[in-house]
């Protein structure tokens, strides 16, 4: 499977907005970003896209009856806005099937962990409470899981014995400020070939 070229990208955010400031200030990507989507109000991601001048939407889940109906207007936004691709970044809703069946192949998640180890909301504080050395960024296709679809780029940070979430997470922040700009951009050129669980970006090496 290839992903096709795509130009108009929605992020998703529920938070402070840093890996979406990372895509704003890539001069590649900044252009393509046509829509933020936020599933609470008041956030600083929302502020970050307002000062850009980038479309923004809430959308809250305790508005809708279940969690279809939320999903279907999520997908209808996008549908509506002409959305071409979408990037999880810090946004802590899991959307479903109806989503994916349209965006599949063409949707990045970033995760504070080395998947599959640590999926879900709480990576980096499991990561440390769990004890292990390593952990790391992932920034993985969307798949219907939790952090569970094919991985397209990794990098490994140590965890240092005086570590806590305070000093580990800047730390887990610059990793992905970088790997998700760089995925985004071989997304959005069309470099991504996709082998069953096996991703490479096209003049990347294996």
């Amino acid at each position: 499977m290839t992903a096709s070229m795509s130009e108009r990208i929605a992020v998703l955010v529920s938070g402070s907005g840093t890996n979406l400031q990372a895509l704003m200030d890539d001069p590649v990507i900044s252009p393509h970003l046509a829509l933020v989507l936020s599933d609470r109000p008041n956030i600083r991601a929302l502020d970050r896209a307002e000062a850009a001048g980038i479309p923004t939407a809430v959308i809250e889940p305790a508005s809708f009856p279940d969690r279809e109906s939320f999903d279907q207007a999520v997908l209808d936004l996008f549908l509506d806005r002409d959305i071409d691709a979408l990037v999880s970044a810090g946004y802590l809703r899991l959307l479903g099937k109806r989503v994916l069946d349209v965006y599949e192949g063409r949707w990045l998640n970033v995760h504070p962990a080395l998947l599959p180890a640590f999926s879900g909301i709480h990576g980096v504080r499991d990561a440390i409470a769990y004890g292990v050395h390593l952990t790391g960024v992932t920034v993985h296709l969307v798949d219907e899981g939790t952090d569970s679809g094919p991985i397209v780029l990794q990098e490994a940070v140590e965890i240092r014995p005086d570590d806590d979430w305070d000093s580990l997470e800047p730390r887990i922040h610059e990793i992905e400020h970088r790997l998700l700009p760089r995925a985004v951009r071989a997304m959005i050129g069309g470099r991504l070939r996709v082998q069953g669980r096996r991703v490479r970006i096209v003049g990347e090496g294996p």
